[in-house]
């Protein structure tokens, strides 16, 4: 059974919203790798899923004028993260996080430290990188442009293992790709989250999520980061969703369907 779902949208549209950090399952065979007992395992889940972010991709594509398309990770990201880069590219691998982790948010121990993390490289991560190419492939077929909006949350005070802490934590951070995030989309985005009490760039994360065959490499991927800053929407760590959410719905379906007639 797939640990992700494709959920289609308008065939016209170019664009797929991209939830990777929403879910909680962790299988019982990945449960039996990680050393936290049940309580902190709950703990750590509630700091590091971005919760409820499905339930805002589903409402926005419901809203929008022009539906868009969904790919959602239906497992933890302590199982993989599908995001990080799976080699020493990854920055977040000096902190133990990177596409397996073996820490926790707060630096203890996640997996022991001599984890091979390619059993769950084979059977996860790589399953989930080549379908959400062929996604995006799918759209550039449909459409001859894909536009991958990266839909994330993030704590309203920082955590230890962030490595960029420090600066900035507006109630909608957008994160931007040299290549990939062109203008049209950064405006568009600023814009359709201009009322919800600020944007702000790259601070506290940087970057956006594009499948690594087209990183760097084809300009028709458009990639923009919408990272929501939990307060907005939900009770924290880990806690029920407010009525925010149905306003950020509407906000990130403005934003898709700006992103659809271009």
């Amino acid at each position: 059974m797939p640990s992700f779902d494709l959920l289609p949208g308008d065939p016209g549209s170019p664009v797929l919203l991209h939830v990777p950090h929403s879910a909680r399952t962790v299988p019982a065979d990945v449960r039996a790798g990680i050393v936290l007992d049940d309580s902190a395992l709950e703990r750590e889940l509630d700091h590091i899923t971005d919760a409820h972010t499905a339930e805002l991709a589903e409402r926005a594509a419901e809203l929008a004028r022009v539906r868009p398309w969904r790919f959602v990770n239906r497992l933890s990201r302590l199982v993989v993260d599908p995001e990080r880069f799976p080699d020493e590219r990854e920055e977040m691998a000096a902190v133990g996080m990177g596409a397996v982790y073996t820490r926790t948010t707060h630096r203890g121990e996640l997996r022991p430290a001599d984890t091979d993390p390619e059993p769950l490289l084979a059977r996860y991560f790589r399953p989930y990188a080549r379908a959400m190419a062929e996604a995006v492939a799918g759209r550039l077929a449909a459409t001859g442009r894909a536009v991958i909006i990266d839909v994330h949350s993030y704590p309203t005070e920082p955590l230890p293992y962030e490595l960029h802490g420090a600066g900035p934590r507006p109630p909608v951070c957008l994160g931007t790709d040299a290549f990939h995030t062109p203008a049209w989309l950064a405006e568009a985005a600023r814009a359709a989250f201009a009322d919800t009490g600020g944007t702000g760039l790259d601070s506290p994360f940087a970057g956006t999520y594009v499948p690594l065959e087209f990183h760097g490499a084809d300009a028709r991927v458009a990639a923009v980061m919408v990272e929501i800053r939990r307060d907005t929407y939900m009770t924290e760590p880990g806690g029920a969703a407010g009525p925010g959410l149905d306003r950020l719905a509407g906000r990130l379906a403005a934003l898709a369907d700006a992103a659809a007639p271009r």
